[in-house]
């Protein structure tokens, strides 16, 4: 059967290889991380993990027995670096290895701030693999004085677990509101109402201008309306981008991302890719999700095709963050929208349903799961909902799934 490398052990290189062994392939699997850690989940590191409410055992997705007993390779702190797609090897340290067959999970690398304004400071954080959370985590105590660089769901996350954690907190976001690139008006209201309740300093259209330091630590901030802050840390965040440098480096087609076809094939038929850093065909256009489920759906299906299933991959996008005691869900993609539904609960319970004309595109829903359970089947089976059912809170949700 062959030898199948994959590099990147995140979650989708974990699901992956997981699931060609659930189906029957039984030749030989490498899995390639940088981290030294075992595989684990991300979303809780800049929450729960931060916080220090979830041990880091927990975290992993899998025991370390489970590699052991299902004869898969792993490979941890170590890089890849090159891909010879002609000779079907991979060079990894001094090692060249040979492969049949090729996944890139290679997932996403954090967009840091530039060394010219202090980014390479002491006390300048990012939010995405265990170490950065380990490095931030002593920081994060009552009393100190954070920056927050960042309006997008990382940067509200960071936010609100320094807010909890009693650490003074002031968040910018150089565009017009929080959340723009992803979310309607309605959303960032809601958003930026929450933030202010828990005491968070949440500065729009305002961005850094640089950091300030002292021994080459962090000690200020000059924002670009000329205002200056003492801060004692700062958190990054600011985006991500797709890790590709090695299937550039090997001549894969790229577009934001790996370009795959819907099978997560790449433009080398023994190369395949998924999670973060592939971009693949959904709906007419060519897209990249950066989530969870996206990353396990998409690398099981790419294992089965792998395995020769020539099986398309449906995208049925969701994700979720979780800030203070709010708990949001989102369903569908938003990309397109003229319209947006407001379905008010009591108190903190809300939800935004996003239309294009008279289909329902996607929805925003915060501590109303039943909200967000109806949008997803709806949209998952292409269906709408009536505005006006859903713009009366008194109106039971449900009866739109008959319809």
């Amino acid at each position: 059967m062959g030898h199948f490398i994959v590099i990147g052990a995140g979650q989708a290189g974990a699901s992956l290889v997981a699931k060609l062994r659930k189906d029957g392939f039984d030749g030989d699997i490498t899995l390639i991380g940088a981290e030294d850690a075992l595989p684990y989940q991300r979303p809780p590191l800049s929450k729960a993990y931060l916080l220090g409410e979830m041990e880091k055992e927990r975290l992993y997705l899998r025991p370390e027995s489970f590699y052991a007993e299902n004869n898969i390779s792993l490979r941890l702190g170590e890089t890849v670096t090159a891909i010879d797609p002609t000779a079907k090897t991979v060079t990894c340290g001094t090692e060249v290895l040979t492969y049949d067959q090729l996944a890139l999970t290679t997932g996403s690398h954090p967009r840091h701030l530039p060394a010219a304004i202090g980014g390479d400071l002491d006390g300048v954080h990012v939010v995405r693999g265990l170490a950065d959370v380990d490095a931030m985590a002593p920081e994060v105590t009552s009393g100190k004085r954070a920056l927050i660089v960042g309006g997008g769901y990382i940067g509200l996350e960071a936010a609100a677990v320094c807010a909890k954690r009693g650490v003074s907190v002031v968040l910018v976001e150089m565009a017009d509101r929080i959340l723009q690139r992803v979310a309607a008006p309605e959303t960032s209201n809601y958003f930026r109402a929450l933030h202010g309740s828990h005491g968070v300093d949440l500065r729009e259209s305002v961005g850094l201008d640089r950091l300030i330091a002292e021994a080459g630590r962090v000690t200020g901030a000059v924002l670009s309306d000329g205002s200056n802050l003492a801060v004692d840390f700062v958190v990054v965040g600011v985006g991500i981008s797709p890790a590709t440098e090695l299937a550039k480096a090997a001549g894969l087609s790229l577009e934001n991302g790996i370009q795959t076809d819907a099978q997560g094939r790449t433009s080398d038929p023994a190369i395949w890719a998924a999670g973060d850093c592939a971009s693949f065909p959904f709906q007419g256009q060519r897209i990249r999700l950066e989530s969870v489920p996206n990353a396990i759906d998409q690398a099981e299906v790419v294992a089965q095709n792998m395995l020769g299933a020539n099986k398309d991959y449906t995208a049925q996008p969701w994700f979720w963050s979780d800030q203070y005691d709010v708990k949001l869900q989102i369903a569908g993609l938003n990309t397109g929208y003229d319209r947006v539904v407001t379905r008010q609960g009591q108190g903190r319970q809300a939800s935004f349903w996003y239309f294009k004309d008279a289909q329902l595109l996607a929805v925003d829903a915060m501590n109303d799961p039943r909200a967000y359970m109806v949008g997803k089947r709806l949209i998952d089976a292409g269906k709408t909902a009536d505005p006006a059912v859903v713009a009366d809170p008194d109106a039971d949700l449900k009866p739109l799934l008959k319809a």
